[in-house]
């Protein structure tokens, strides 16, 4: 893959992890703006039920971080770009779609059929 390629994924991903900070700390401060002495228990279990939802997303885009950075680490290192599991080239369109994958569509597909056979 070409420096410049390269350089526009790293521009990708370090905005995706911009915009993912942006929102944790838009819902921390909202999370410490709403009042927590709500009288109606209706009102506070929908209260709850967002901050709890919330949660779920910041805990996913969480997870979603780590992965960045490993992607960064390996645009660094040289080996982006590379399955983890048949050393062959990822897609371009598939690091386009999922730019933090580690595993060529035809790995990836692999690994979901043994999951899906396991669960059975």
């Amino acid at each position: 893959m070409n420096k410049e390629r390269l350089e526009l994924f790293r521009k990708q991903l370090l905005e995706k992890k911009e915009a993912i900070l942006k929102e944790a700390g838009k819902t921390l401060s909202e999370m410490t703006d709403q009042t927590s002495n709500v009288p109606d228990p209706n009102d506070r279990a929908t209260i709850e039920s967002g901050m709890s939802f919330e949660l779920r997303i910041r805990d996913r885009e969480r997870k979603l971080l780590a992965k960045i950075d490993e992607a960064i680490a390996r645009i660094d290192d040289g080996s982006y770009g590379i399955c983890e599991d048949c050393d062959e080239e990822i897609g371009l369109k598939r690091l386009e779609a999922r730019p933090v994958t580690t595993l060529c569509i035809d790995c990836k597909t692999l690994q979901e059929t043994k999951e899906k056979s396991k669960g059975l």
